[in-house]
């Protein structure tokens, strides 16, 4: 093998060992926590003006798309949001930044034991367990027990209170998560690996029951 053989062959070594992680704050993860009962005015989510975007990275690019956001609702005490909750459904996952067959070969393979294992798992749920104030007058820091693939850690990350009257609440976070803490350990293509971490993207739109 010769030098330039040597070199090519570091080199894509160090090049399959750098996939960056998608842009996005760290959520704080701790084992789950037993979630107090939460008092309030309860508003339903509303799943069509709700959504979920998802973005994961590897060595050659990203991949990105949604999850449906299948029920969930949010209470609302003393004019601040004081718990709530939404359920995933993991059957709809789907990329939108490929087209035909390569969408169907990737949304296909994120629904198999891979990824997601849908089959097995078809729900993944978020209960908020704690809310507290944040850095501004909209902002807040919320925990909550997030479960997927039947395994629960308590994360907590920022969000953005950007609406909240007597009819409407509309939040939205922002941060990433370590997937294999959740049982997703596939590392991808020896020459193409997958990030580490996810990047979710959540828009709640509730309204008063």
């Amino acid at each position: 093998m010769n030098r330039m053989t040597v070199v090519a062959a570091a080199a894509a070594l160090i090049l399959s060992a750098c996939a960056g992680n998608p842009e996005g704050k760290k959520a704080e993860t701790a084992d789950a926590v037993e979630a107090g009962e939460s008092v309030g005015t309860a508003y339903n989510v509303d799943t069509t003006q709700s959504s979920l975007i998802w973005k994961g990275t590897k060595v050659t690019g990203f991949h990105e798309g949604t999850v449906d956001i299948k029920s969930g609702s949010l209470l609302v005490d003393n004019e601040a949001i004081s718990g709530g909750n939404f359920v995933l459904d993991m059957n709809t996952i789907s990329s939108t930044d490929l087209e035909g067959e390569y969408k169907g070969n990737l949304d296909g393979h994120l629904k198999n034991e891979d990824f997601f294992n849908v089959t097995e798992f078809p729900e993944a749920t978020f209960q908020i367990t704690q809310v507290t104030a944040g850095s501004s007058a909209n902002n807040v820091v919320i925990a909550g027990n997030l479960t997927i693939k039947g395994i629960s850690k308590n994360v907590t990350f920022d969000a953005d209170v950007e609406e909240l009257t007597e009819t409407t609440v509309k939040v939205k976070a922002d941060f990433n998560i370590t997937r294999a803490e959740w049982g997703v350990n596939y590392s991808g293509k020896q020459d193409d690996l997958i990030s580490k971490e996810i990047n979710f993207k959540v828009n709640l739109v509730a309204n008063k029951a």
